[in-house]
C-alpha cells in the first residue's frame, strides 16, 4: 500500500541526491564473467530485472541508460551505475520503502549485460548501436548498416573520452587476428573515416571505381605509378614487394610503353630500369630496391627517327604527319594523298613548303582545286618539307594565327570584334557578316575605315551603312579593304541624363542642341530626316513650367548667326507645319520658363500696364491680344481705380502719342471697334478716383469750409 507522507519522501529523496555516483565501467574480463552479486558492478547498458511480488508495475526488465540511471516507477530515476548488484537491490529497497509498506522480498539481478557504443562515419547507419557484452568492432559496424564504399580501412579508430585508439581493420580481415582490434566498452565511439582518393564531394560509385584509382592513403606510406600504365594511381605498399609486383598492381604496361626507359624514385635516389633486360635475362640483381614512397613513371616509346637524302617530311593538319621515302615522279599531290591529306582543321589555303635551301614557298590549295590562275602545285625535291597549318578557330584565342598581313580588324558595337583573316573576293559586308553584324547600338551611318598609307601614315574614310540599307545604293560605292585595314563601327551616344561621358563619342557637327524646359536637355545625336518635334520628343516634351509661346532656335550651321522664334502653342492649335522652323546638326533650341523674370524680356516685347490694377508690371504681347487681355492678366483693375479715363500711351510704332478710353461705357455698351488699338512696347495707365476732376473739386471745396470754421472760431473767442 502506497503512504500519504509527502514531507516524509521529500527529505528522503533529497538525503539519497547527495550520494556519489561512481562511473566504474573498466572492468578486468575476470569480473565481467563472474556472476556473484557482491563483485559484479552496474555498467551502462545492462539489463536489470526487478522482481516486487504483489506489485505488477515490477517484474520486468530495465536497462542501464547512457547516463548510468534506472527509470522506475513512483519514484523515477535512480543511479547505479559503479554499484554492485548487491549495492542496487540496498539502493533501490531503501527508495523503495518511502512509498511501499512491504519491499523484504524485492529481488535485482542481472540479466543481461550490452553494449551501448556509438559507430559514426562512413556507414551506412550512422549512430548508436546496442550490441552484445561481448560484441566488438566488426559486430558495431554490422549494427550499423556496414561499411560504404570509400571507407578508408587501415585507419579507423575508437574515442574513449579524450583517449584515442587507432587501428588497422584491413590487417584484421586480413589475418583474422582479435588482437588487432581494440576491446569495447560502454559509450565508446567507433570512427571509420573515409579514403582520400574519393575527394571532397559525395558521388555514388563502386568498388571497381576504388581501385582504378588506387588503394593508398598518403604519399609517405604508399608507392605512385604514372605514365603508360594501365592504371595509374596511388598504392598502397606491401614489405617485399618488387618494382614489377607494382606494376602489376597498376595493370601492367600498355602497348605504348617504352620498357626500357622506366623512371625510377626511391628516397631520393633517381634511377632508370629497363623491365625488357630483367625479363630477357631473368637477373634479380636488375630489379631496384623498393620502399614506401616509391614513385615509378612508365614512359611512352619514342619511334626512331627517319631521317636520309630521299625523304621528304608533311607535318601539320593531315592524317598521318611523317616522313617519307621520296620515288622518283613523287609530286605534291602524291605526298599529301599518301599522309592521308588534310584533317577537316587544316587550313589549306596557307600551305608552306620549307626548301632545305631555307627558303619558304606559299600554296593556295583550295585556289587550285577551284582553277584559279596563278596556283601551280609546287615542286617537291628529298629534303623539303611540307607544312599544312591549323585552320583558325574563332572560339578560341587564335588570333595570333593570323600573321597582319592577312589578317583585317573590325572594333566597336558588333557582336564579335576582333582579327578576322581576310581575302580580297570579300568586302566590307562580308566582314561586318563575319563579326556577327552591327548592335542595335551600333551607329551604322558614320562607320570608319582606317587604310594603311605609304610609309606608316593611315587614312580614314566613312561610309553610311544605314543610308545604304535603307535606300540602296550601287555596289562600287562600299569602300575597297585590304589586309591590314581597321574598322571602326561607333556607338551610338546613350542618354545624356545618365552618362554624359559618352557625349564625348558624339562629334559635334552631327549633335542638336535642347536646353530649357524640357524632359532631358543635353546633346542629341541628329540626321536629315529627322525633324523639330523628333528632337523635342527625344528630349522627353518640354516641362508643365515651359513657355511654348516664346521658344528660340539659334541656327549655327550657316555664315552668320540666325535666331528663330516660335510659337509651339500656335501649331498645337493649327496644325500649320509651315510654323515649324527647319533644325539642322549644329543648332541649339532653347525652351524658356514662362515664369521668367519680367526683366529678361525686351521692352519691344512687352507691355506695360501701370495704375490701379492688382499686379502692375510688364507683360508679354501679340497682335492676337487687346486691352482687355492684358487687363485681365494683370489681375483686373482694383476697386478705387477710374474706369473712365484709362490711357493708352502709343510708342511702338509711327509718333508717340497718348488716348483716353472709358472702360466703364465700354463695358456698359460693348463695341469691338471701340477698343484702343495696343502694341508691343506700348503703355497702359489706369488712373485712380483719387486723381479725377470731381475728387480734386471736392478736395478744395473741404479746404475752404475748414478755413472758414477757423475764422468763425476765431472770432467767437
Amino acid at each position: 500500500m502506497k503512504l500519504s507522507n509527502h514531507i516524509l519522501l521529500l527529505v528522503t529523496v533529497l538525503a539519497t541526491m547527495v550520494c556519489p555516483l561512481v562511473a566504474a565501467q573498466t572492468e578486468s574480463p575476470a569480473g565481467r564473467a563472474s556472476n556473484d552479486p557482491t563483485t559484479v558492478k552496474v555498467r551502462i547498458g545492462d539489463i536489470v530485472h526487478i522482481s516486487l511480488p504483489g506489485d505488477d508495475a515490477f517484474n520486468k526488465d530495465l536497462q542501464v541508460d547512457r547516463r548510468g540511471n534506472l527509470m522506475l516507477p513512483e519514484i523515477g530515476e535512480v543511479t547505479v551505475l559503479g554499484l554492485t548488484v548487491s549495492e542496487t537491490e540496498e539502493l533501490l529497497r531503501a527508495r523503495l520503502a518511502l512509498v511501499y509498506h512491504d519491499v523484504s522480498r524485492l529481488d535485482v539481478t542481472t540479466k543481461e549485460r550490452r553494449l551501448l557504443v556509438t559507430v559514426l562515419g562512413y556507414v551506412k547507419k550512422p549512430g548508436p548501436v546496442n550490441l552484445p557484452t561481448h560484441g566488438n568492432v566488426q559486430t558495431a559496424i554490422n549494427a550499423a548498416g556496414g561499411l560504404v564504399p570509400g571507407a578508408q580501412l587501415d585507419r579507423m579508430q575508437v574515442r574513449r573520452g579524450q583517449q584515442l585508439l587507432a587501428f588497422n581493420y584491413k590487417e584484421y580481415l586480413d589475418s583474422g587476428d582479435p588482437q588487432i582490434l581494440p576491446e569495447l566498452l560502454p559509450l565508446d565511439v567507433v570512427f571509420v573515416p573515409a579514403s582520400p582518393l574519393i575527394g571532397n564531394v559525395q558521388v555514388e560509385f563502386d568498388a571497381a571505381t576504388l581501385v582504378a584509382g588506387g588503394d593508398g592513403g598518403e604519399g609517405k606510406t604508399s608507392f605512385k605509378v604514372f605514365g603508360e600504365v594501365n592504371n595509374p594511381g596511388l598504392f598502397s605498399y606491401k614489405s617485399g614487394a618488387t618494382i614489377v609486383d607494382l606494376l602489376m598492381r597498376a595493370g601492367g604496361v600498355t602497348r605504348y610503353a617504352g620498357v626500357e626507359q622506366i623512371r625510377v624514385i626511391s628516397g631520393d635516389e633517381p634511377l632508370v630500369f629497363d623491365l625488357k633486360a630483367y625479363l630477357d635475362s631473368g637477373d634479380r640483381a636488375l630489379l631496384p630496391e623498393m620502399g614506401a614512397g616509391t614513385t615509378i613513371f612508365v614512359p611512352k616509346e619514342v619511334d626512331d627517327v627517319k631521317a636520309g637524302k630521299h625523304t621528304v617530311y608533311i607535318m601539320g593538319e593531315v592524317f598521318k604527319p611523317g616522313a617519307f621515302e621520296s620515288k622518283s615522279g613523287a609530286g605534291f599531290l602524291d605526298i599529301l594523298a599518301n599522309a592521308g591529306g588534310p584533317t577537316r582543321f587544316a587550313e589549306t589555303r596557307q600551305i608552306r613548303v620549307l626548301r632545305a635551301d631555307g627558303q619558304v614557298e606559299a600554296f593556295d590549295l583550295q585556289a587550285y582545286t577551284e582553277g584559279l590562275p596563278g596556283s601551280e602545285v609546287p615542286m617537291i625535291v628529298p629534303g623539303d618539307a611540307i607544312f599544312v597549318p591549323e585552320k583558325t578557330d574563332l572560339n578560341e584565342k587564335s588570333w595570333l594565327k593570323v600573321t597582319p598581313n592577312r589578317a583585317i580588324r573590325i572594333m566597336g558595337a558588333v557582336n564579335s570584334p576582333g582579327r578576322y583573316e581576310w581575302s580580297d573576293e570579300m568586302s566590307l559586308l562580308d566582314l561586318l557578316a563575319h563579326a556577327g553584324g552591327p548592335t542595335p547600338k551600333a551607329d551604322s551611318a558614320r562607320i570608319q575605315v582606317v587604310s594603311n598609307g605609304e610609309g606608316g601614315a593611315a587614312s580614314a574614310s566613312e561610309f553610311d551603312l544605314d543610308h545604304f540599307v535603307t535606300h540602296g545604293g550601287s555596289m562600287d560605292s562600299i569602300p575597297l579593304l585590304r589586309a591590314g585595314f581597321t574598322i571602326v563601327v561607333p556607338e551610338l551616344p546613350q542618354d545624356p541624363s545618365d552618362n554624359k561621358s559618352q557625349w564625348i563619342r558624339q562629334p559635334s557637327e552631327n549633335s542638336i542642341y535642347i536646353f530649357g524646359q524640357v524632359g532631358a536637355p543635353g546633346r542629341y545625336r541628329f540626321n536629315d530626316s529627322m525633324h523639330f518635334l523628333d528632337i523635342l520628343s527625344a528630349a522627353d516634351g518640354p516641362t508643365e513650367d515651359a513657355d511654348l509661346h516664346n521658344i528660340r532656335v539659334a541656327h549655327r550651321n550657316g555664315t552668320r548667326a540666325k535666331v528663330s522664334p516660335l510659337n509651339l502653342a500656335r501649331y498645337f492649335e493649327t496644325g500649320d507645319e509651315t510654323i515649324l522652323p527647319r533644325v539642322l546638326p549644329g543648332d541649339s533650341i532653347y525652351v524658356p520658363d514662362k515664369e521668367r523674370n519680367w526683366l529678361e524680356e525686351s521692352t519691344e516685347s512687352t507691355v506695360r500696364v501701370l495704375g490701379a490694377v492688382s499686379r502692375p508690371g510688364r507683360y508679354r504681347f501679340d497682335d492676337q491680344m487687346t486691352l482687355l487681355d492684358l487687363l485681365a492678366e494683370s489681375g483686373g483693375p482694383t476697386s478705387s481705380a477710374y474706369l473712365e479715363k484709362v490711357v493708352v500711351v502709343n510708342s511702338s510704332c509711327c509718333e508717340n502719342r497718348s488716348t483716353t478710353f472709358d472702360l466703364l461705357g465700354f463695358v456698359k455698351n460693348p463695341a469691338s471697334g471701340a477698343l484702343p488699338v495696343v502694341r508691343a512696347g506700348d503703355t497702359v495707365f489706369i488712373p485712380d478716383l483719387s486723381e479725377s476732376y470731381w475728387n480734386v473739386f471736392m478736395d478744395n471745396v473741404r479746404d475752404v469750409f475748414q478755413i472758414v470754421g477757423v475764422v468763425a472760431l476765431l472770432v467767437a473767442l
